[in-house]
């Protein structure tokens, strides 16, 4: 995928407990990343503003991807962009890329789906319309698969 087909992105300065041995990022750490860069697409989208006690609707991570491109050296700074992909019935799949600060430098791609709950421990349950409503505007496209 472009980076231009991304209208988000959070940038992030890798720091010394983030690499490892080779001084190069840890691979774990990409996923952290990645939750870093949907937090912040979160709070652009207007998730805080309308939950603003972080009582929005909960959802836990289904499935995570990373595929690794190119190593992520310390002290860089990194453009974490974030894309909302598409909505299913009670899930929603988020798209990411990491790339070197400002540039078009693909480092890492992957690809996160959250299941929404109706509580911390419950079953799947309907995206709420309102949370979903956020999304669709912010993209600027519908989300519903």
């Amino acid at each position: 995928m472009a980076r231009s087909d991304f209208r988000f992105h959070v940038t992030k300065r890798v720091r010394y407990a983030e690499i490892d041995a080779q001084a190069v990022v840890f691979n774990s750490r990409y996923l952290e990343y990645f939750d870093i860069g949907v937090t912040e697409y979160w709070r652009a989208a207007g998730v805080y503003d309308r939950w603003p006690d972080h009582s929005s609707p909960e959802f836990h991570v289904a499935r995570a991807e990373v595929d690794y491109k190119a190593p992520i050296l310390l002290d860089e700074e990194i453009d974490i962009c974030v894309r909302a992909e598409r909505a299913g019935r009670s899930s929603m799949t988020f798209l990411f890329e990491l790339h070197g600060k400002g540039k078009d430098e693909l480092r890492a791609a992957g690809r996160i789906v959250n299941v929404h709950v109706a509580e911390a421990r419950g079953a799947a349950s309907p995206v709420p319309e309102a949370f979903l409503a956020l999304f669709e505007a912010f993209e600027g496209r519908a989300l519903r698969a």
